[in-house]
């Protein structure tokens, strides 16, 4: 963790950097040397991702599926050579990546026992921790592997709201207000309907608010915020009080 100043010079608390798939902005993310120059950098948790593909569908045989790959969805592992999770695993056993924690955003369901298997398999798991919008995943993996920590990533979205149309921004932005001001409520309702015991909520940063991080404080969780390019809006966070910050830009917590 690293403690940051503020606009004016102000001591801020000490937070958890987070490399978003390693250091997107600088190296190409969900790849080994973006993990790598992020770990050079200076982070704490590299963030990756963790999406089967068609042709490992969860309804398929086990013996009959393609593996789990590193990559944000279909069309990103379809346009650059596919990273196994095993191959990814295996790079972060190895200097420089075997000191930094891991956390396996898990894009679709389906498949979290060949998951436990993997990190067991690296005996890695204490250094392993997992965030998903998928509700059925973080159950399945609590009950599956309780050693390994969990995160539950809200609001769950399918696109991503940055990169719509101008056009379509003060729709948006109507909806996100709406989403939130239910958020602290749908945190405080859902964290205990889980069943499982979670370490952290993965927050889209257009959610955080007082109330929510006042929620998360109560429940005994860690509030992360993704993704962050842009040092005041940092600053801004950390004023709020939030414990983490996902950033593609690793140089931003320098």
């Amino acid at each position: 963790m690293v403690s940051l100043c503020d606009l004016d010079g102000d001591f801020v608390k000490a937070f958890t950097r987070i490399g978003h798939k390693g250091a997107d902005a600088l190296v190409p993310g969900n790849t080994i040397a973006s993990f790598e120059k992020a770990v050079e950098i200076g982070v704490d948790v590299i963030e990756l991702d963790v999406l089967w593909l068609k042709s490992g569908h969860p309804d398929l045989p086990p013996d009959e599926r393609t593996p789990l790959v590193v990559a944000h969805d279909w069309h990103a592992a379809e346009a650059k050579e596919e990273l196994t999770l095993y191959d990814a695993l295996e790079a972060f056993t190895r200097p420089p990546l075997d000191r930094v924690v891991i956390n396996l955003d898990i894009k679709l369901p389906g498949r979290e026992d060949e998951i436990v298997e993997a990190v067991r398999g690296h005996g890695i798991a204490d250094r392993i921790t997992v965030s998903t919008m998928e509700v059925s995943t973080v159950m399945a993996i609590g009950h599956l592997a309780p050693e390994i920590s969990l995160g539950w990533t809200v609001p769950k979205v399918t696109k991503d709201w940055l990169s719509k149309p101008v056009w379509m921004k003060p729709v948006l932005l109507i909806g996100l207000a709406s989403v939130r001001k239910r958020m602290p409520r749908i945190v405080r309702k859902g964290i205990p309907e889980l069943g499982v015991e979670i370490e952290a909520i993965w927050a889209f940063y257009g959610v955080a608010t007082p109330a929510l991080v006042k929620v998360t404080k109560a429940a005994g969780v860690k509030l992360n915020v993704w993704t962050i390019d842009d040092r005041e809006l940092i600053e801004k966070m950390l004023a709020l009080g939030v414990d983490g910050i996902c950033s593609n830009d690793p140089r931003l917590f320098q």
